[in-house]
């Protein structure tokens, strides 16, 4: 065939095929528009795909190109079918950033059959496919120019009929751009110019000023800080769940925190967000990196810090601190080889506390409720549920035993801040102990045909942005750091809070004084004893 067939044919898959996903959404979204309006979506894809494959069909690459495109659309074309997923730019950091141990967790009989049909066969296709050369380059280029101007025509006439229609939808649902496959390639080939092609900011500190309230007993403070993975409020039974994913902790005194959302719907975006001083509404990656985060500022006040990690890695915020990665080869016991369940990082904590002597925070990375292979996060002796999903392609899951599966992995996390809590009052006597744990994001289990996370903040439901948080905050803790404890429930039952309070909670939580800290941001500021107050305004007012 000649080049002209090959890029219509090609043009027409990608737009009815591998593009469904949105086709389907704006079948749905034009319901009170007219019945031809309803199926000409595809069409004016065809037409856009005919003026951008006709740049892209280069002399003697184009099938390289194109077989890459086609494998890799492939697989967006599984996860928006099966998930709903759209793969704006956080997704493609998200993805990036996503180890092959993760990766290899959406590995099932469903999506190789989808790739092998939507992605393999077509490929098999553009290699072998014959272009008959045209008779002179002025020919060629003729063609190619006639082609466009055809497309141009054609999306000129569906815009005289239907512009209206068009920018109705498209102005109320300005996510939709997002779902056209492949713009996953734009979102990649932006994310590795911005990784590695973009010169970094200059570093910024942060919180050198910092300095550690003396306890009122005298005690060095103990902290473990726990970052939760995919856990969702709506799941929790501190929070008004009907089921009791909270046994272990139940009777432990944990102080829940009823409203709180998360600062995006994804790892790669939530960790460094969290932990930096932006907010939500202000927060720059670049910036973020290239500037001290809270755990910094800890360490400038003389805290020793660890990380110990059981998830994808610490996203850049541990960079100037000690980091242990559980390595799964050396705790078989605990893991299936490519992953271990999160009781791992209790194993070798006594020996971690007592390698440090003063102050410490220990950070513990959860492995938590990530999906699609719930069941992998706890053993079978911790399931509460049953019968739970134990597969990775969890849309041919029931609804219910993706539930059950999903609550079995939250309770397991129940059952390690049990544990990581009872690790701590041993140490007591020590120290002034005290726990804090905080998901990264949510998850949809297959509300409104979600699954996952990932989905652009702005439309995202709110079982990806509502995140559990907890303290667990002794009496004695709260009496040597001048905390009035009712109050700091109080808080948690009636108030509404974020990720962008992480940063100053932890803070004034572990008694640091700064500059670098906003009160107004920090929870347990307005719990504090007056006197406490009044010095630490003094301080920062430098009086």
């Amino acid at each position: 065939m000649n080049m002209v067939t090959f890029i219509g044919i090609l043009s027409v898959y990608y737009a009815f095929i591998l593009n469904y996903p949105i086709v389907a959404k704006i079948y749905d979204l034009s319901a009170d528009n007219s019945v031809i309006f309803h199926y000409i979506s595809p069409v004016l894809l065809t037409f856009a795909f005919i003026i951008i494959f006709s740049v892209l069909a280069l002399p003697y690459l184009f099938k390289t190109l194109f077989i890459l495109l086609t494998l890799s659309s492939a697989l967006a074309f599984y996860a928006s079918v099966k998930y709903n997923v759209m793969f704006d730019y956080a997704m493609i950091e998200n993805i990036f950033e996503t180890n092959s141990a993760e990766a290899f967790t959406y590995f099932n009989f469903s999506s190789v059959l989808y790739f092998i049909v939507f992605g393999i066969l077509p490929s098999l296709f553009i290699f072998n496919v014959k272009i008959t050369p045209a008779k002179s380059l002025f020919q060629a280029l003729l063609q190619r120019v006639l082609l466009v101007l055809f497309a141009v025509a054609g999306i000129a006439l569906i815009a005289l009929f239907f512009y209206k229609d068009y920018a109705s939808v498209g102005r109320n649902n300005a996510y939709l751009n997002k779902m056209i496959n492949p713009a996953h390639v734009f979102n990649s080939v932006k994310y590795i110019n911005r990784t590695y092609f973009t010169k970094a900011l200059q570093y910024k500190t942060l919180g050198e000023d910092a300095k550690l309230e003396s306890a009122a007993n005298g005690k060095p403070t103990l902290m473990l800080l726990v970052l939760g993975e995919t856990a969702r409020s709506q799941n929790i039974f501190y929070n008004g769940y009907h089921r009791n994913t909270n046994p272990y902790t139940q009777n432990m005194g944990v102080i829940s925190f009823k409203n709180v959302s998360s600062c995006g719907t994804a790892t790669a975006h939530s960790v460094p967000c969290m932990f930096s001083n932006m907010t939500h509404d202000n927060y720059n990656k670049a910036r973020a990196y290239q500037q001290d985060d809270v755990l910094d500022v800890l360490a400038h006040a003389g805290v020793n810090l660890l990380w110990l990690e059981n998830d994808g890695g610490d996203k850049g915020v541990a960079k100037n601190i000690q980091k242990i990665f559980i390595d799964p080869q050396e705790n078989p016991d605990l893991c299936n080889g490519s992953s271990c369940y999160d009781a791992v990082l209790l194993k070798g904590l006594d020996q971690n506390i007592k390698a440090e002597k003063g102050n410490q925070l220990i950070a513990l990375h959860l492995i938590g409720s990530h999906g699609p292979t719930y069941w992998q996060r706890y053993p079978a002796s911790k399931a509460v549920f049953s019968p739970a999903c134990n597969r990775s392609d969890i849309e041919n899951c029931s609804d219910q035993e993706i539930t059950n599966v999903y609550d079995n992995s939250q309770v397991y996390t129940d059952y390690v801040l049990a544990k990581a809590i009872e690790k701590l009052q041993t140490y007591s006597g020590e120290y002034n102990v005290a726990l804090l744990y905080i998901s990264d994001h949510g998850e949809s289990l297959g509300e409104n045909s979600l699954y996952l996370h990932g989905t652009p903040y702005a439309i995202a439901p709110k079982q990806q942005t509502t995140v559990p948080f907890f303290m667990w905050l002794p009496d004695a803790y709260a009496q040597a750091k001048g905390i009035n404890k009712q109050c700091v429930i109080n808080k948690a039952e009636e108030g509404t809070f974020s990720h962008d309070n992480l940063f100053h909670t932890l803070l004034g939580l572990y008694g640091v004084k700064t500059a670098s800290k906003d009160n107004a941001l920090d929870i347990v500021a307005n719990c504090k004893s007056p006197s406490l107050q009044d010095g630490q305004m003094v301080a920062e007012a430098g009086i």
